[in-house]
């Protein structure tokens, strides 16, 4: 036995060796929090019929049982049906009676009998030794009797304590417990750890809180282990790690665990998407909230585990915070023009931030106290860090990968937060000439100054930046707008190997508190084909010449099958692991799972092939010529649908379905030939009579069966009556004339069943998932390019004004918006979603 740390508690807050102890508690997949009633919910009092529980005790114990993933109980020693009647807590929490031998009011009809028989000849004996002793009380339960002796003389109670242990104590079958003045005596081998060790077994809980104040606590504190937390409410030994000193100090500890965890689950602030910012360097990507916090940032790759996860967890998982010290909302935030520089301005304090090679910078210039807060977490926050304060920085201690921050002439104070460094500073720019240079270096523990002043390295950053935004030829419609929406879609570009990830993020939910939350950090054949054709159309033909070098290597890699592509690859072009969960991570605003990998990648998706084929156009026409490699590819496009297009398929949006014959891949189908024709056209002397075939069969095949009579429209897929945004494609693509009226019934369908007021919804089918989802702003370019094809430049002109103005404060866009909440939902910043505004400007500007 031990003696548990005393614990002091004042009205400055708790100890923090308890503090952070509860702050990890508070963030396991699946919490127990168990007590004791008497002495730890409600006070010791002379009669026990009358110990009702502190008021805020049971509203704590209420609002920790509704939280998800929490169970709450009570483990007392009194009989069941008396604990309930006396505690009158709700239902919600899990009432255990007898030191754990009552989980249920109808506990005794299940006592064997030669227990029952064991259990009447208890209770007469135990009758026989009260009656001759004064102050004594019995208290019957289903399973044992309870000896009080509260009310009796010193020396009444050790004479009925010598009795009971000489006589039934003694007795074959009968289990002992002795507590604070009383003596219970039971024919079941329980006890409250065994009772808490049901419990965990029962809700397959992570961890456990155990709080009493009982001898029998004892067998329950003794039952924890790992992050588990046991609290003696008393003086007393114990084998409690921690101790208070009466029931209020208790319920305190009960108050922020729950305020802990109620923010760990839903989010401390859950910062609106779209009012992230998205720093790029074409080597990984992070994201800013509007305050200046590193909410997001993976490292070596957009792909590779995060480093800061705040966006998904909260500060526990991770964030770089900058401010000044007197608080209060910056004045804005901003691109520096042409570059993926951030600005954040408070009056007196500018930070500035970008990625430089493997270095986050982030300067702080003005004449102001700023407060300053680092917390790396790597892989996720799963594994635990130490930060080594040194001369010019730290050092980050306990990841493989080596990591520090250069903060020349900041002094550091460390503290352990949940398990984890937090370092925190204070500094006054006016003291240190107007500037602080704070640079996190990944992959390094070097802590010297750099040759190079930090203005210096930012111009010599910002510069390929500006020349690259310069030699775009914009649209005359919102040309500021469009280079926002070309420079996120560049820093989406991984320039070593040529990939392009659909967003920027993972597991952003497509509606709050919903499951609809997948990992977009990859390459999809189809998203980055479409992002680097808008950059093709805006005059830069780099990205998609290395994204073709990088889907030839893929195509390769297939071993002669190009029929055999996955939907989506990793930045480097290979397989992807499987999916999988990150159970520590609450998601954002309480949306779980968080998900790293993506199920799809084992679908069929017929579709990819299309847009391959019309970036491959669109460079061929741009350069006045396509290349040997790049030739390669588009022969490996058609003969990929020349094998499959006739096959059912798991369609563009990915739902988790059977294979359905959808409109969209067989129209993307029809495209990928299509366009290979037309290169061979314009760009070879070559003829090949087997693709016009081709060509002209699925053409038949898809106008004839993707037309649905009874809706009058092109649908989701063959003999389905549900529409679907993709189905604008059948003349988007170029298969139907724009005055087709089948194209113009399919339009109106769409806008009809799909359109509310800002987006269009991609469509409104069952996909298998549970819960909803916003509006695709890509579906909501598609119908704008419809209008417009179709005559109705008002109504074009009206959407895209819609459409921009969901965009958050730099101009960013999301996947997803709901016009109902009127926010962003989804990965962020979406490639789909900047790809469909630059070409609905393009198309208005003409």
């Amino acid at each position: 036995m031990t003696l548990g740390m005393t614990v002091d508690l004042d009205r400055d807050g708790f100890d923090p060796e308890l503090r952070s102890a509860l702050a990890q508690l508070a963030r396991v997949p699946h919490l127990l929090v168990a007590c004791d009633y008497d002495g730890t919910l409600a006070p010791i009092v002379e009669d026990p019929s009358a110990a009702a529980p502190i008021p805020e005790a049971v509203a704590a114990l209420r609002s920790l049982a509704t939280l998800p993933q929490t169970t709450v109980a009570v483990v007392s020693g009194r009989a069941l049906r008396d604990l309930a009647a006396l505690s009158r807590l709700p239902s919600e929490v899990h009432l255990v009676g007898s030191h754990g031998s009552e989980f249920d009011i109808g506990f005794v009809q299940r006592l064997a009998s030669d227990l029952v028989e064991l259990r009447s000849r208890l209770q007469t004996e135990l009758e026989r030794i009260a009656a001759e002793h004064p102050g004594v009380r019995l208290e019957n339960k289903p399973a044992s009797v309870a000896v009080h002796l509260r009310t009796a003389s010193r020396a009444v109670a050790a004479a009925v304590t010598d009795a009971i242990r000489c006589g039934p104590a003694a007795w074959a079958g009968v289990h002992t417990t002795e507590g604070k003045e009383v003596v219970e005596l039971s024919v079941l081998a329980s006890h409250k750890g065994t009772a808490i060790d049901e419990l965990r077994r029962q809700v397959s809980a992570g961890a456990v809180l155990f709080m009493g104040d009982d001898v029998t606590d004892e067998n329950a504190f003794r039952q924890l282990s790992g992050k588990d937390i046991g609290v003696k409410v008393g003086a007393g030994e114990t084998a409690a790690n921690f101790r208070v000193h009466d029931p209020l100090q208790a319920v305190r500890i009960l108050a922020l665990l729950l305020d802990t965890r109620r923010h760990w689950l839903f989010g401390e602030r859950a910062v609106p998407i779209e009012r992230h910012s998205m720093l790029a360097d074409g080597r990984t990507v992070a994201l800013i909230s509007p305050d200046a916090r590193v909410s997001w940032l993976c490292h070596p790759r957009p792909d590779s585990a995060a480093i800061f996860a705040d966006l998904l967890g909260g500060a526990p998982a991770g964030h770089f915070s900058v401010g000044p010290q007197r608080g209060g909302h910056p004045l804005g935030q901003r691109y520096r023009p042409g570059t993926m520089t951030v600005e954040t301005r408070w009056s007196g304090l500018t930070v500035t931030d970008w990625l430089e090679g493997d270095s986050l910078m982030r300067r702080l210039t003005g004449n102001t106290v700023v407060r300053v807060e680092y917390a790396p977490r790597p892989e996720f926050g799963q594994v635990p860090v130490q930060l080594q304060p040194l001369t010019d920085g730290l050092l980050v201690l306990g990841t493989s990968e080596h990591l520090c921050l250069y903060s020349p002439g900041v002094e550091w104070d460390v503290v352990d937060d949940g398990g984890h460094d937090t370092a925190r500073a204070v500094i006054d720019l006016s003291k240190m000439n107007g500037e602080a240079l704070l640079e996190m270096r990944m992959r390094s523990h070097n802590l010297t100054a750099h040759p190079l002043s930090a203005g210096e390295r930012l111009e010599l950053v910002e510069q390929p930046w500006r020349e690259w935004a310069n030699s775009l030829e914009l649209p005359s419609v919102e040309k500021e707008v469009v280079m926002r929406s070309a420079l996120t879609l560049r820093g989406l570009c991984h320039f070593e190997g040529g990939g392009v990830i659909a967003a920027a993020t993972t597991s952003l939910p497509e509606t709050l508190g919903g499951i609809r939350n997948w990992d977009y950090r990859f390459v999809w054949l189809r998203d980055g084909a479409m992002t680097v054709k808008a950059l093709v159309e805006l005059g830069s033909l780099t990205e998609a010449e290395a994204f073709l070098r990088w889907v030839d290597g893929v195509v390769d890699r297939t071993g002669g099958h190009p029929e055999r592509l996955h939907p989506l690859y990793t930045v480097d072009g290979y397989e992807l692991g499987p999916e999988a969960v990150i159970e520590s991570l609450p998601g954002y605003a309480g949306s779980r799972p968080v998900r790293v990998g993506n199920a799809a990648n084992k679908q069929l998706q017929l579709d990819v092939f299309g847009p391959v084929a019309d970036v491959l156009m669109a460079v061929a026409d741009k350069r006045g010529k396509i290349r040997h490699e790049e030739w390669r590819v588009m022969e490996a496009m058609v003969q990929a649908c020349a094998q499959r297009w006739h096959e059912p398929d798991h369609g563009i949006w990915e739902a988790r379905l059977p294979p359905r014959h959808h409109v969209y891949s067989k129209v993307m189908s029809w495209m990928t030939v299509d366009r290979a024709l037309q290169v061979l056209e314009r760009h070879t002397t070559e003829e090949r009579p087997e693709w016009v075939e081709l060509r002209d069969r699925i053409a038949e095949n898809v106008l004839h069966q993707g037309w649905h009579e009874g809706t009058k429209a092109y649908t989701v897929a063959y003999g389905f009556p549900e529409m679907d945004a993709s189905s604008l494609w059948i003349g988007l693509s170029g298969l139907l004339a724009d005055d087709d009226p089948r194209f113009l019934d399919t339009v109106l369908a769409v806008e009809a069943e799909l359109r509310s007021g800002p987006v269009v919804y991609r469509y409104k089918w069952d996909d298998g998932m549970p819960g909803k989802e916003g509006g695709f702003h890509i579906c909501t370019a598609w119908l704008i390019e419809a209008y417009l094809r179709t005559g109705r430049r008002a109504d074009a002109e009206e959407l895209f004004d819609q459409m921009l103005a969901t965009a958050g404060p730099t101009g960013l866009l999301p996947e997803q918006y709901d016009p109902d909440l009127e926010r962003g939902l989804g990965n962020h910043p979406q490639a789909y979603s900047h790809l469909g505004l630059i070409r609905c400007a393009q198309l208005l500007g003409r």
